[in-house]
């Protein structure tokens, strides 16, 4: 690469753009905020807790970036002027996503009366009252519990305990709008769903595959150790469709040699395959491994099932076609395949690129067999790193908010409690959504997050929401998930705690398996309440006599001796608040290679090329530098040219092709919607095409992989209206 590249990434402007934040919410309060010991509030690559707030599990210092100081600004904002609810709903939807979580903290219930059009102020004995008994009126079927990755394991514990206790399995979570698709595809290669390296991990591997992600913008803490990977003489290939500017060259805060040299280079190599190329791209890598033999027999002979049909799919298809379906030449194939082949510890690590497809599960199966193929999984320093997106994804699957957990679960939480529970299987977040839309949906209790916001197919989302009679809402600010889709039913909003408010100590799941402890304790809104105090309350009044003793779950310490006792690999949640000693899930890291199959094995899987559509263009939803998740921080991308959120981006022949020019006013249409915007040339492949999250929900349509559930938000057939 070019020594002669401008700074794409981090840099002055992200430095100058911290100081800005930290300066409005005062120095005094964002240091006290960021040094507090509470895990960071931003991505699952996880810093904070008892090490401090800006320290790593290695003791990194600081380990902090400017998402960690965006979502921080959020939580530290006044209260909301009580003014606000003057305005009607349709006045609050024409504030765009920004204006919205910039209003300041919600520090009131608001209560939508049945047919009213505004929110109004309520008091906490009111709310609680009328929760209860809208709730004591709905069948538990009809109902659907939705939590956020934002919200602690002991709220996410008690959440889906008191919905199973209630009478429903309808319980489920945002990872099934992103990494539902890892948990399948990991769980039929390798039998464990998670990540299988510790952080420290990355800091032996000399070559890290980045797949599928754009951790410049979303986990930009992960940038630094892929600099430092090639600062040690290591590789970094990103396989992605966009050129990202932020995966070529960053200039990292941090390290002033990289900020006086004008940032460092990041990949080593950069293929970038069609959208819906990466089987095809995967296969030819392996393909070409086993040509010039670089597999590894002993390890594939010792610990693996399944080689033998795996080889011979590969014998099978042709490099042409390879080719074709990938948009990659067989000579770069070959290229990145030696790389990889003459590494001697490689960590792949994967983002939504790879999962939000029909095909996603297959996706993930087949950078598993990469890794099997040369003994990549199963010891130090090398491995598989899905890219997990909220600080606290990870646990709140791991603890139980899933529409069905193990037999085993569900018989330690009958014991515990003295309860009898179903087994009827409950919907997924999509399947929840699909039900109301059918009027089959008569409750919703949503814990964090913008679910309207997240669902593909903004006018079923409208429709699909706003066909639910009552809708209960936890959260820290108001967020156009709250003012969109209310249809004619009630709605009632009760303002939480954020995690480093919370009363007692919470614990937080990073994507590398590790628990952290939260001190909570910081005290901004008086009128606040942590979201497991809220829940007690309600289910003291919804399961009047039931033998689960709510109120003393309050208190968080016997909420994760509950846990203990129920969850597999949490038992030394007990005591982390006497012993501070913060913790990886037992079993989870592979070390050896010990799979969490039925046979120990390692399981190759023949994943099949799948179908393109026949459309002009494919379209991937994408975010911004300037946000998070659904949350806009920034309405302008500094990482892409300053593109606003209207942007379109499309490959530069293209443009010429279809006879559009840089910034011409064009309709993207799809067969689920149309989406006005301007045109922006990127680095694309041909027939690509790019817009953001989640204004570009108007085009995603609801195609999702059987599988997982995960719709098919970067693989949507596009073409140019006008």
């Amino acid at each position: 690469m070019s020594s002669s590249s401008p700074i794409v990434g981090g840099g002055p402007k992200k430095v100058l753009y911290t100081l800005q934040t930290v300066a409005r919410i005062g120095v005094g309060k964002a240091a006290k905020a960021l040094t507090a010991k509470n895990t960071c509030k931003a991505c699952a690559y996880g810093m904070g807790g008892q090490k401090g707030g800006m320290t790593n599990e290695l003791g990194e210092f600081p380990s902090v970036c400017n998402k960690s100081v965006q979502a921080q600004s959020t939580d530290i904002q006044p209260g909301m002027p009580h003014e606000v609810f003057e305005h009607s709903l349709a006045d609050l939807r024409e504030l765009s996503g920004k204006e919205m979580e910039t209003l300041g903290r919600l520090d009131t219930p608001l209560h939508k009366g049945p047919g009213e059009d505004r929110y109004r102020p309520v008091d906490w004995d009111f709310a609680m009252a009328r929760v209860a008994e809208r709730l004591r009126a709905t069948n538990p079927s009809r109902s659907f519990f939705y939590s956020s990755g934002r919200s602690s394991n002991e709220a996410g514990f008690v959440f889906q305990l008191l919905a199973r206790a209630w009478g429903t399995n309808n319980v489920n979570n945002c990872s099934y709008y992103c990494h539902q698709a890892t948990s399948e595809g990991l769980g039929t290669t390798i039998g464990k769903g998670t990540a299988t390296v510790e952080l420290e991990d990355l800091t032996k591997a000399d070559l890290i595959f980045v797949i599928g992600a754009n951790p410049s913008s979303n986990h930009p803490r992960f940038i630094h150790m892929l600099k430092a990977c090639r600062d040690r003489g290591g590789e970094v290939i990103v396989i992605n469709p966009a050129r990202e500017p932020g995966l070529v060259k960053f200039a990292v805060p941090k390290s002033p040699t990289s900020m006086l040299k004008g940032g460092s280079e990041i990949a080593s190599d950069y293929v970038q395959p069609r959208i819906g190329g990466d089987i095809a791209l995967m296969k030819g890598l392996a393909k070409a491994l086993l040509e010039m033999q670089f597999e590894e027999r002993a390890f594939i002979e010792r610990h693996t099932e399944g080689f033998a049909a795996f080889e011979a799919d590969l014998q099978a298809l042709a490099w042409s076609r390879i080719v074709a379906e990938s948009g990659v030449s067989e000579e770069e194939i070959e290229h990145i395949a030696i790389r990889y082949g003459q590494a001697r510890n490689v960590v792949f690590a994967w983002g939504m690129g790879m999962t939000h497809h029909v095909h996603g599960v297959e996706n993930v199966e087949a950078i598993a067999n990469l890794a099997l193929l040369r003994g990549m999984i199963g010891r130090p320093g090398a491995g598989l790193l899905p890219l997990r997106g909220h600080s606290n994804v990870q646990g709140i699957g791991t603890i139980g908010v899933k529409p069905l957990v193990s037999e085993a679960v569900f018989a330690r939480m009958e014991a515990a409690f003295g309860i009898t529970l179903s087994r009827e299987k409950g919907f997924d977040t999509l399947a929840g959504l699909e039900a109301a839309a059918r009027g089959e949906i008569d409750a919703a209790v949503i814990m964090g997050g913008n679910l309207w916001a997240a669902t593909p197919d903004t006018a079923f989302a409208d429709k699909a929401l706003g066909s639910i009679g009552f809708k209960l809402y936890l959260t820290t600010t108001l967020n156009r998930g709250h003012v969109h889709g209310q249809g004619e039913g009630e709605s009632i909003i009760l303002p939480v705690t954020a995690r480093d408010e919370e009363w007692s100590p919470t614990t937080q799941e990073s994507m590398f398996n590790f628990i952290r402890l939260s001190d909570g304790g910081i005290t901004r809104l008086d009128t606040v309440r942590p979201e497991t105090v809220i829940l007690c309350d309600l289910a003291e009044r919804l399961l009047p006599g039931s033998p689960i003793d709510f109120a003393a779950f309050k208190e968080h310490r016997h909420v994760r001796e509950a846990i203990a006792r129920i969850v597999p690999g949490l038992e030394q949640l007990a005591d982390i608040d006497v012993a501070k000693r913060e913790f990886h899930i037992r079993n989870r890291v592979m070390h050896a290679p010990e799979f969490g199959t039925a046979d120990g094995k390692g399981h190759f899987v023949v994943t099949p090329l799948p179908r393109h559509a026949d459309a002009p263009l494919t379209l991937a939803t994408v975010r911004s530098e300037g946000q998070f998740n659904s949350i806009i921080y920034e309405e302008t991308d500094s990482y892409r040219d300053g593109a606003g959120r209207d942007a379109i981006f499309l490959n530069r022949d293209d443009m010429a092709a279809f006879g559009v020019s840089e910034g011409q006013a064009i309709t993207l249409a799809s067969a689920a919607g149309r989406m006005a915007g301007h045109v922006k040339g990127f680095d694309l492949p041909r027939g690509s095409a790019m817009a953001y999250y989640p204004e570009a929900n108007v085009l995603v349509g609801r195609a999702s992989d059987p599988r997982s559930k995960t719709p098919a938000f970067k693989s949507v057939p596009v073409w140019i209206e006008s």
